[in-house]
């Protein structure tokens, strides 16, 4: 489904005549559905953390505290998935995000380490102490960006043109422009609303699946592993 496709079926559902065209629509109901249509994707977007719109990001370390710009390192940057970043090269893991008490308090003090902490400011990474250049860090994020390109090869967090598709479940901002739409003009939208939260619902709860909880505190599966006597090691 594409965003002509999305509008004219939203148009259908609300019982207004299709368009041919929307982004070079000169149509003042058909701009107002566009604009409802952008609303809808960033909202949608911020309702969960939809599996697809997760990504994976490697970072080569600079020699310096300042990293570089999030929205370099990770394209399409909304947040980081906490606990996810990891030095890879070192095999530790890079604490933070810190509150800005905390990195006042490591600046001020005489020594820092032996682990690497990082904060997010001004829409760049700092990292301290300073790592070596050249060691690999890895992060997960939620992109804002939810919907592409006809061909996927370019991400947007608004619609470009008419042939742009949804990353997000299309049929959910198709229900989304509907209720918006009626509630814009003024009309009764409380089933249209009802339906659509229904369904958004419905699909974040099953969105990527869920851990399996075992409140016997058991589980049905082996996981092999490494063990390690905990003392009385033998030193030849």
């Amino acid at each position: 489904m594409s965003l002509l496709t999305l509008i004219q079926t939203a148009a259908d559902l609300i019982g207004i005549p299709r368009p041919n065209t929307v982004i070079s629509s000169a149509d003042t109901q058909v701009r107002q559905l566009l604009a409802l249509a952008n609303i809808e994707g960033k909202a949608l977007a911020k309702r969960g953390q939809w599996q697809v719109l997760v990504k994976e990001v490697t970072h080569t370390t600079l020699a310096q505290e300042d990293q570089g710009a999030v929205a370099t390192i990770a394209p399409g940057f909304s947040h980081l998935i906490n606990g996810t970043l990891w030095n890879r090269t070192q095999q530790d893991p890079i604490n933070g995000p810190l509150s800005p008490q905390q990195w006042q308090l490591l600046k001020a003090s005489a020594a820092t380490g032996p682990y690497y902490d990082f904060r997010i400011r001004g829409g760049r990474l700092l990292m301290i102490p300073t790592p070596p250049a050249g060691e690999t860090a890895a992060l997960e994020y939620v992109s804002k960006h939810w919907c592409q390109s006809a061909d996927g090869s370019t991400t947007r967090e608004a619609w470009a043109a008419d042939s742009d598709t949804g990353i997000l479940p299309e049929d959910l901002m198709t229900l989304g422009v509907r209720w918006r739409f009626l509630q814009a003009k003024g009309m009764d939208y409380g089933e249209a609303f009802r339906d659509y939260e229904i369904q958004v619902n419905d699909c974040l709860a099953r969105d990527g699946g869920k851990p399996v909880l075992y409140f016997d505190q058991g589980t049905d599966e082996y996981r092999p592993h490494v063990r390690a006597p905990e003392g009385s090691w033998p030193l030849s």
